[in-house]
């Protein structure tokens, strides 16, 4: 018989050189074949991350341009002022953003963030900044000149800023600002009055308020000089309180002599280091790269240069304009597509080209300033269109490009910068590179109200980081920015601080002290195994719980990073878990808890909310200090549990004998617990074993809570001791009725039976005047027997 590929096709396809005297024995094996694999059908699938997008104002899949690679361009700030809490709600919300989508999901994120180090903001403050100072280091004495300098700029002042908010019957006549003042400020304490100005202009509260306060000290002014009280104190207080009204007129005077550029870049320097030190607090990352404007000049005149070839810019005496009408006339383009609602929209077009622009010469009202011509007083750069400085919305548009390329997946800033910054960058940058989609996705964080009002720096109406991390942890900001849609206008209270915020902290903290506890008390018995497993229906149950809740936290996540929801379910499983601790007791499996624990939180410190290492348990405590926090459980449990096993068999022995030393011993055992160990941070939890739980807790939260237990002990025994006392005077006044005979109380001409002063009484007098006789008697009996015993324990 041949054996050929016809009957081991197995053999031949795997090139198989045995001796032929064995293929007998190998046949047998070489028969099985492996058998047909049946792929599993899937259950469920995962859902689609969608985020909300500002060029749709609805909710996208988020497809990335490049597989899991993103880039993503973040709006800095301005630095010419101390960072406030809408710059909290802002970057703390997009880094929150940015830690979901590399924490997360997984993305490989390149998070590009710049630096306005150059603008009209910065320019102004500097320059007005610098010749206040000057101003102030001259006025070395209270004259009549200087309060005439400063009365003079007072007028100018209300002219121009306070009469912007006022109704045209309202406004002063020229010269006679000082006599109006008076009537202005009755009607400004009228709140109907002074909304209908707020609508004429949003800055009249903030110009109204600084002309008042000037007003104050120019009258103040007037009396110390009439006195003669002329110190140099005296002027500087003057020129201080007159501040804001003084910058404007000095720097319409002096302010193109202001030729020192170092003035800007040290400003800019000084307040982009307070913002990062900020950031820091607020346990922000850092960009991955960072850009500032000054830096990129070069760029951004040849990035100016290539708009203006592709027919979409033009000059204008050394400024050079981007034509929005050219751009939205194209086929290719569209402008404003953020908000084309705002394309006419004066008040903010002329907000956005800044304070020291001069736009005459534009062909349309909408064109933006690319390049600004350089006016004295200004730092300037060399250009082919002469010497000036960037336009505010030119600089991202260039510094995204020159670290992304011509396009990105991310772009997002707040919701007030849409329109114009964000529109005008758009439109820049897709004139420069010649396409219609620059960015995939715009993700805009809704606007901060303090109190229910509109914060703004602009408008003096903020609160700084600094002020507000005096009152609260930067944890507990985060927890408070999680709560809210990250894209939905956020009212920032106090009683959000110190009613939810709070619960939810002190929520997580106790579920986590509570978790360690029973993993460490678990590891240090494992010797004492019974062999039986513990994973039961309740333990099951749990499993499912944790299961479904990473579910519902994926889908909350994957709808446009609803955080409000995502933290609902952590609460909800803390709640499930902490049911079945109490429902367990010894047969509870720490290994299913532990499992709960760390998967909660895992998803805090993704938030950002972690402190310390990130391998421990839960989410850390923050240091009061900046500095690294001690594994406290690894380095003082030992000492603890042995403390605590010393401990459970005094309190067991003291029950068991039940003797006289039983309370001793008891209390002996109750100081180590409320007096001892409190001020060490442990809490010792008496269980129904008799073993009590070890916990480590912050130390000025247990004596805060021993201090509210003492001091609930405290009040409920004086209570108590009211009680008592008032029944004890109400004792001592019933025996001092007694103290009289009835024969005394009741003498003739009144007989007990029946008749007064020689008048029998009525039936029911007479029943009346012997129940008291007999009340009496009684009363004076016990009074008799209190007595005489008194006497006798003399």
């Amino acid at each position: 018989m041949l054996l050929g590929r016809a009957y081991f096709p197995i053999l031949h396809v795997q090139r198989l050189c045995y001796p032929v005297h064995l293929f007998h024995s190998s046949l047998k094996v070489m028969a099985y074949e492996q058998p047909t694999w049946k792929p599993p059908s899937r259950r469920a699938t995962d859902p689609v991350l969608e985020v909300y997008n500002s060029f749709t104002r609805t909710k996208n899949e988020f497809i990335p341009r490049e597989g899991k690679r993103i880039k993503w361009y973040n709006c800095g700030p301005t630095v010419y002022d101390a960072a406030h809490m809408g710059h909290a709600r802002n970057y703390v919300t997009q880094d929150i953003l940015r830690r979901i989508m590399s924490d997360y999901f997984g993305y490989d994120v390149h998070f590009v963030m710049n630096i306005t180090d150059i603008d009209d903001k910065i320019i102004l403050r500097a320059r007005q900044t610098y010749l206040v100072n000057k101003f102030r280091s001259e006025s070395t004495s209270l004259t009549q000149e200087l309060l005439d300098q400063v009365r003079s700029s007072w007028e100018s002042y209300v002219r121009s800023k306070v009469s912007s908010g006022l109704s045209s019957d309202a406004i002063p006549p020229v010269g006679s600002e000082w006599q109006a003042w008076a009537e202005l400020s009755i009607k400004a304490a009228d709140n109907k009055w002074k909304n209908e100005a707020l609508k004429r202009d949003e800055k009249f509260d903030m110009h109204f308020t600084a002309a008042s306060r000037a007003h104050t000290a120019i009258q103040a002014a007037s009396d110390s000089l009439r006195f003669g009280q002329t110190s140099a104190e005296t002027a500087q207080r003057l020129v201080d309180d007159s501040a804001d009204v003084l910058a404007l007129s000095l720097d319409k005077k002096y302010g193109a002599s202001v030729t020192d550029p170092s003035l800007s870049r040290s400003l800019a320097r000084f307040w982009e280091a307070k913002f990062f030190e900020d950031m820091a607090r607020l346990r922000v990352k850092e960009p991955d790269t960072l850009t500032r404007v000054t830096e990129y000049v070069p760029e951004i005149v040849a990035f100016v240069e290539r708009i203006v070839q592709n027919g979409y810019a033009y000059e204008v005496e050394g400024s050079v304009y981007f034509d929005t009408n050219k751009f939205d006339s194209s086929e290719t383009h569209t402008y404003a597509k953020l908000q084309p609602w705002s394309k006419g929209n004066n008040d903010l077009l002329e907000e956005g080209e800044g304070a020291l622009s001069n736009t005459t010469g534009r062909r349309s009202a909408a064109d933006f300033a690319l390049w600004k011509a350089s006016k004295p007083g200004e730092p300037s750069w060399s250009s082919p269109w002469g010497q000036g400085r960037p336009g505010w919305h030119i600089e991202c548009s260039v510094m995204a490009s020159a670290i992304l390329g011509d396009g990105m997946d991310i772009h997002s800033g707040g919701i007030d910068l849409a329109f114009p910054h964000h529109d005008n960058e758009v439109a820049q940058a897709e004139a420069y590179h010649q396409c219609n989609a620059w960015v995939g996705y715009f993700l805009h964080t809704g606007h901060l109200h303090i109190e229910g009002l509109k914060m703004s720096k602009s408008l003096k109406n903020f609160i700084t980081i600094d002020e507000i991390l005096q009152r609260h942890s930067a944890r507990q900001l985060r927890l408070a920015f999680l709560t809210q849609l990250w894209n939905s206008k956020m009212d920032f209270s106090e009683s959000l601080m110190t009613g939810e915020v709070k619960n939810i902290e002190a929520t997580i903290n106790n579920f986590f002290t509570v978790v360690k506890a029973l993993i460490s008390q678990a590891r240090a018995e494992e010797s004492l195994l019974d062999g039986n497993h513990r994973y039961h229906d309740p333990e099951r149950s749990l499993t499912d719980a944790l299961c479904q809740a990473q579910d519902r936290f994926r889908e909350a996540l994957c709808d446009s990073f609803d955080t409000p929801s995502a933290v609902n379910v952590l609460r909800d499983l803390i709640s499930r878990t902490n049911v079945y601790i109490n429902s367990r007791a010894n047969e509870l499996d720490v290994s299913v808890v532990e499992r709960v624990g760390r998967w909660v939180g895992g998803m805090l410190r993704m938030f950002g909310l972690g402190e310390g290492d990130p391998t421990d348990l839960g989410w850390g405590q923050p240091s009061q200090d900046g500095s690294v926090t001690l594994n406290r459980e690894e380095i003082v449990m030992p000492y603890l549990r042995i403390l605590s096993s010393f401990r459970d068999g005094v309190r067991q022995l003291a029950i068991s004998k039940g003797d006289g030393a039983a309370q001793e011993i008891l209390a002996l055992c109750d100081k180590l617990r409320d007096t001892d160990l409190v001020p060490l941070g442990v809490a010792l939890d008496d269980q129904e074993d008799g073993k009590a739980l070890v916990k480590l807790v912050d130390p000025a939260e247990l004596i805060r809570a021993r201090e509210e237990k003492r001091a609930q002990a405290e009040a409920k025994a004086g209570k108590k001791a009211a009680a008592q006392e008032l029944e004890r005077q109400k004792k001592q006044q019933k025996l001092e009725r007694g103290r009289v005979p009835p024969e005394q109380l009741f003498r003739p001409p009144y007989v007990p039976g029946g008749f007064m002063a020689g008048k029998e009484l009525s039936k029911n007098r007479t029943k009346k005047v012997q129940k008291e006789w007999g009340e009496q008697k009684r009363l004076h009996e016990e009074y008799t027997a209190w007595k005489k015993g008194s006497a006798m324990t003399r």
